[in-house]
């Protein structure tokens, strides 16, 4: 009797526990069902559809996505954007349109209103690729919001020579760091990206990532439950793809035009500095295999051939330019046998080859280490806007014989300070004879956000110049595109400047650069092709960096005021310190520029102005 009764017990406690199971399991699928709906972008409520969520923000919350959507013309990634940014600042009690805050989210839903601007600055709130990052983890709303159009194809596959590209950029690992380590760069996951050099590594990284087999440190969910998560990765690195194969395309397209090439050609300083080295310099061009990259109409190519090059191949990723390159070398009977593809042969040495140099490979066989010169034109303005010198230094690494020779091989940039000439404050001050000087304090405040690109008077410059960065293109790595420089101003004392008085205002601070053909290639013939004010102009002009607020400066040891602000009238600064950085920009082509200026007094006081930053 006894053993019943415990039978019964227990088989009392087992249907229980399986009940507690089923109920555990109903709940959890409950769960997932509600955890699977889209959440409200304003309130708690929860939809099993976006078409039924954004029917409701715009009858309860004054939100219309998809008259937005249409109004601005966004794209999939604009929409993307969007909806993270009115996630992020609708968790701030934010208003999404105007930027009020309020005090609580009853407060932010009862105060939400039709939009009628979207941009700052003439960006759209969501510009940043900040916002490409999901808000909300799991957000479902972000895989079903452009319907079934996405569902149709998988994302495209992001190619090996476009993954290399984007572990060089520096922008996948921003894209893809976990949570606010997006912003704060201290994801575990950002060390796959640090040693960037090796490509293999980090793609096999980003493979293994993708498989939910990497820790380093944390558990990742299994394959199964993360797929979302790794679709979503792959749609970021194609984000990021897509973004450099446009900014690719517009930038070698730009160079499509004549215009450009007649500007560049028309350049003396720049076109005789580089038929010097190559015309007159035979013991280094005499039978050498020559790589031109970034030829455009080939004259550097042109120059080689005639310089007795054996031969020469010119690289042009410009579709059009690299048609027009041929043609010209056809037309003077320098287009080589191996562009003839059964055409008349000529005799020439020059093979122009249409691609990026980074794709050289699937083109044409060049044996590595095997080229003697290398030569290209890649200079930007302030030196290295447009990076195209990782490119020059790709084919370096790739193509050119260790003791062989790169044209230019050194780079310098000077920096120097600028009095009132420099600025547009006097052109304002009479327009035919008519002060329009009140319009020059809204242009002096534009001119201290945006660089300028211009040539400034050597009249103008005020202070003595100073080296800010050399490079030795021979030798030198990816990463010494990005620096830091730590320099010192002070007033030009050479009989040449005529200060007009004891004091002068200093607005700000001009960038160029000189780059080099040595003794080291150029043997007979060396030579420096400069962008200097000092020197001829030339189509690169100088970079202007204007001061928020001009400081005051001297040369004297007059009496100064103890008590008024260094970089005045009253307590001049004898010399300015600047901090500059020079870095290549989120934007793929584009550098940064940040600056810190202090001002300096007889007496060793100081006063320092907020950082300014400038995107070229």
């Amino acid at each position: 009797m006894e053993t019943k009764r415990v039978e019964e017990y227990e088989r009392d406690e087992e249907e229980d526990e399986e009940q507690m199971e089923e109920w555990d399991d109903w709940q959890s699928e409950e769960e997932e069902e509600s955890s699977s709906r889209c959440l409200c972008l304003f309130c708690s409520s929860r939809f099993g559809s976006a078409e039924i969520l954004f029917d409701h923000c715009r009858s309860e919350h004054s939100f219309d996505f998809h008259h937005v959507v249409r109004e601005l013309g966004l794209d999939f990634y604009g929409s993307f954007k969007l909806i993270n940014y009115v996630r992020s600042r609708v968790a701030e009690n934010k208003c999404w349109c105007c930027g009020l805050t309020l005090q609580c989210s009853r407060d932010l839903q009862n105060h939400l209103h039709p939009a009628s601007n979207f941009e700052q600055d003439g960006k759209f709130f969501w510009e940043d690729d900040l916002y490409l990052k999901p808000y909300m983890v799991d957000d479902p709303l972000l895989h079903s919001f452009a319907g079934d159009e996405d569902e149709e194809e998988d994302p495209p596959a992001v190619d090996e020579e476009t993954m290399r590209e984007l572990m060089t950029s520096e922008e996948l690992p921003k894209l893809c760091n976990d949570g606010q380590s997006m912003i704060n760069g201290d994801s575990p996951m950002s060390d796959v990206f640090k040693d960037t050099g090796n490509t293999e590594a980090s793609l096999d990284s980003m493979d293994k990532i993708s498989q939910g087999m990497m820790t380093n440190g944390m558990i990742l969910r299994p394959c199964d439950q993360k797929q979302k998560d790794k679709q979503l990765r792959v749609s970021l690195a194609n984000v990021v793809a897509r973004k450099i194969k446009n900014v690719n395309e517009k930038y070698f397209g730009s160079y499509g035009s004549f215009g450009i090439h007649r500007e560049m050609l028309s350049d003396k300083v720049r076109t005789d500095a580089y038929r010097g080295a190559l015309l007159n310099n035979p013991s280094l061009i005499n039978g050498a295999t020559v790589l031109d990259v970034g030829c455009g109409t080939g004259i550097l190519s042109l120059f080689a051939a005639q310089g007795g090059a054996s031969k020469v191949i010119a690289v042009e990723a410009s579709s059009k330019m690299a048609s027009v390159a041929t043609q010209i070398a056809r037309d003077n009977g320098l287009l080589s046998e191996d562009s003839m593809k059964g055409e008349e042969q000529h005799s020439g040495v020059i093979n122009v080859v249409q691609c990026m140099v980074e794709e050289l490979d699937k083109y044409i066989y060049i044996p590595p280490n095997s080229v003697d010169v290398l030569v290209s034109e890649w200079m930007g303005y302030c030196l290295l806007y447009e990076s195209m010198l990782s490119s020059v230094l790709y084919a370096r690494d790739r193509w050119l014989k260790p003791d062989g020779a790169i044209l230019p091989d050194t780079a310098t940039l000077f920096a120097a300070g600028f009095g009132r000439g420099g600025t547009s404050i006097p052109f304002w001050e009479n327009v035919y004879g008519f002060n329009m000087s009140c319009i020059s304090k809204e242009v002096m405040e534009d001119a201290s956000c945006v660089p300028i690109v211009d040539a400034i008077d050597s009249r103008d410059i005020m202070t003595e110049s100073v080296v800010i960065h050399s490079i030795d293109l021979a030798t030198m790595k990816t990463d010494e595109m990005d620096f830091t420089a730590i320099f010192e101003l002070k007033l030009r004392t050479d009989p040449a400047y005529n200060a007009t008085s004891r004091t002068c205002p200093c607005y700000g601070i001009v960038l160029w650069f000189d780059t080099g053909f040595t003794n080291r290639f150029c043997k007979e013939m060396p030579t420096i092709l400069s962008t200097s004010p000092y020197t001829p102009r030339t189509h690169w002009s100088q970079t202007i960096l204007t001061f928020r607020e001009p400081i005051t400066m001297t040369s004297s040891d007059a009496f100064v005021s103890t008590t008024a602000a260094v970089g005045t009238e009253e307590s001049p600064a004898v010399r300015i310190r600047a901090r500059v950085s020079i870095a290549r920009s989120s934007e793929h082509r584009s550098i940064d520029i940040s600056l810190e200026i202090s001002g300096i007094s007889l007496d060793d006081r100081k006063h320092s102005w907020p950082v300014q930053i400038f995107s070229l």
